[in-house]
């Protein structure tokens, strides 16, 4: 009876150590998703800060700078035409090309144009 009570147990550390691996890609996809949606309301809000600057007659490519923190200013890209302000931001990946793949891109209208 020792002997199989044994057994079970080797048998669960096993099936324990090969879950850790699977248990860490999961964490890692959880927080890259939080990172990418983290992405999406950052650009937002840098994108409305970008709006609200050009109706006030300020440049609105430096409230959209001045709107983010500093790590994500580097995965910045900023457009304005006309009263529109794009803001494309990437999260931060292992690779680019995931960040690329999980940007997010945010429009704001600063309303009709010659106000």
């Amino acid at each position: 009876m020792s002997r199989l009570l044994r057994d079970q147990r080797g048998q669960a550390t096993v099936e324990i150590v090969a879950l850790v691996p699977l248990l860490a890609v999961v964490a890692l996809a959880l927080l890259q998703l939080l990172a990418a949606g983290l992405a999406a309301e950052l650009a937002d809000h840098a994108a409305e800060a970008g709006a609200v600057a050009m109706l006030q007659r300020r440049d609105p490519r430096d409230a959209v700078h001045d709107a983010l923190p500093h790590w994500s200013r580097e995965r910045m890209e900023v457009v304005v035409r006309g009263h529109r302000v794009r803001v494309k931001l990437r999260p931060p990946a292992p690779s680019a090309g995931l960040a690329e793949a999980l940007a997010t891109t945010v429009e704001a209208d600063a309303g009709p144009e010659g106000r």
